[in-house]
């Protein structure tokens, strides 16, 4: 962002004159600011390869990049491994980063989404092993295409094994049911 007001320690005829009036290019970034850019970008690259291998192929990354990025994925040492990051942020200046830095938010938001999408299966299980023919009413009125039947018989089945201290079949069925519903 360019210094509003910059002046030059210019005399001229008229007086003294603004940096911007002259032709000067006072765009030029703070060594600060570059040192936060390069930061940034080797922070992206340290989640490059942290990512599974699957979710990195959705990126267009260059043949030397995803050689470094997997070559830091095998390193132990400590020290190493800190200078295989700081060379993948150095590579990572060479390649344009807004469409890695896009397409690893889109990575993040379905983690996300998928994480409360979980949380809230989870929440009506609970609800159901609690309360009962109440919330299977819940149940049937949120998702019109519950099976009433099926989820009072895994309610049945759950409190018999939970009496009988069995293993849980019968929550875990109706979880993937509950999974299957909601999604």
């Amino acid at each position: 962002m360019p210094w509003p007001g910059v002046w030059l320690n210019i005399r001229l005829e008229r007086g003294w004159r603004m940096a911007e009036d002259e032709g000067f290019d006072v765009e030029q970034k703070s060594k600060s600011q570059l040192k936060r850019e390069m930061t940034s970008l080797q922070d992206l690259g340290e989640e490059l390869v942290e990512l599974p291998v699957r979710l990195l192929q959705r990126f267009d990354l260059p043949e030397n990049l995803l050689d470094a990025i997997g070559a830091a994925r095998g390193m132990s040492s400590r020290g190493a491994r800190k200078r295989q990051l700081q060379y993948i942020g150095r590579l990572m200046r060479e390649v344009d980063a807004e469409p890695i830095r896009k397409t690893m938010d889109d990575i993040k938001h379905r983690q996300v989404h998928a994480a409360q999408q979980l949380h809230l299966i989870e929440r009506w299980r609970e609800r159901l092993l609690n309360e009962g023919d109440g919330a299977v009413q819940a149940l049937c009125e949120e998702y019109s295409g519950t099976d009433r039947q099926r989820v009072r018989q895994w309610l049945r089945a759950a409190e018999q094994e939970k009496a009988a201290n069995k293993s849980p079949t019968a929550a875990r069925a109706l979880f993937q049911y509950l999974r299957e519903l909601i999604a």
